[in-house]
């Protein structure tokens, strides 16, 4: 499963001659500290990738700050094709979503949230995972370090390897594979790790229900099954759209989740209080 040493490293001052086969996808909102915090974990990374980062803030954008900005400067001085935008009027965080793909004709997107710090390697692992896979979409699991104590040995009940590349299947609430969803929890990615990494191990394929906050795509796959177009079919504060999008893709195209996670939830206030619907919960009637 190891990748060869070094694969997709960039130099500072590099540029690629090409653009790059992953696109990194963020959208934002009134987030600018967590905003330079997320970059500065891109920034960190080594595998090739573009970023698009898309911003609705009510005020000035979350990417204008001087901090935002030196971690951009960073990305391009190491290769990275940076893109900032505002994308306005506001029409929901679905409608967000769909606008972003439908601006990408990369290989592969990745959808990272505003307030998730990756790792070093962990946009390296996602690839490496997808590739290996074969598979629609495989995610890190967002990891809450503040319980990072708090071990819950009954929610780790429903993990389950993959033991081959993952296979198309259907989830319905109210089933345990449902129910896999508490496997992402506080800090239970950090748990499971540290139970189920086995020695030597670069990286594990783990069955989900779905992943939140950092999610790579195969483009192709995930416009197969329609994207996150289904953003007409709900009211404009839906949420949920990570589970519909994901669970199509799932259904037809397989996919996993990957430990050792690597995405760290900065656990800030969220900027959706209100969540009076999910679109997956409409959807399904």
């Amino acid at each position: 499963m190891s990748a060869p040493t070094g694969a997709g490293r960039i130099e500072p001052g590099e540029r690629p001659a090409a653009a790059a086969e992953i696109e990194v996808l963020v959208p934002t909102r009134n987030r600018p500290v967590e905003l330079a915090t997320t970059l500065a974990g891109l920034a960190a990374q080594d595998h090739p990738f573009d970023l698009v980062i898309s911003d609705q803030s009510d005020d000035a954008a979350s990417y204008d700050t001087e901090p935002a900005q030196a971690m951009i400067r960073v990305l391009e001085l190491r290769g990275h094709r940076v893109h900032t935008r505002r994308h306005l009027p506001r029409r929901g965080v679905i409608e967000h979503r769909a606008a972003l793909l439908a601006s990408s004709a990369a290989r592969y997107v990745l959808y990272l949230d505003d307030d998730v710090w990756l790792a070093p390697g962990t946009i390296a692992l996602l690839h490496e995972a997808i590739t290996v896979l074969g598979c629609g979409m495989v995610g890190a699991a967002m990891q809450g370090l503040s319980h990072v104590d708090d071990e819950r040995p009954a929610e780790q009940e429903p993990f389950e390897r993959w033991a081959g590349p993952p296979v198309p299947e259907t989830l319905h609430p109210g089933t345990p594979e449902w129910e896999r969803w508490r496997l992402h929890n506080a800090a239970n990615p950090v748990h499971l790790a540290r139970r189920h990494l086995r020695p030597g191990e670069r990286w594990l394929a783990y069955k989900v229900a779905w992943v939140a906050g950092c999610v790579l795509y195969d483009r192709e796959a995930l416009e197969a099954v329609g994207g996150f177009d289904f953003w007409r079919e709900v009211p404009a504060e839906a949420v949920g759209e990570d589970v519909v999008a994901e669970q199509r893709v799932m259904a037809k195209f397989g996919g996993a989740g990957i430990l050792p996670s690597g995405a760290v939830h900065l656990e800030s206030e969220t900027t959706i209080p209100d969540r009076p619907t999910t679109a997956d919960t409409l959807l399904r009637g």
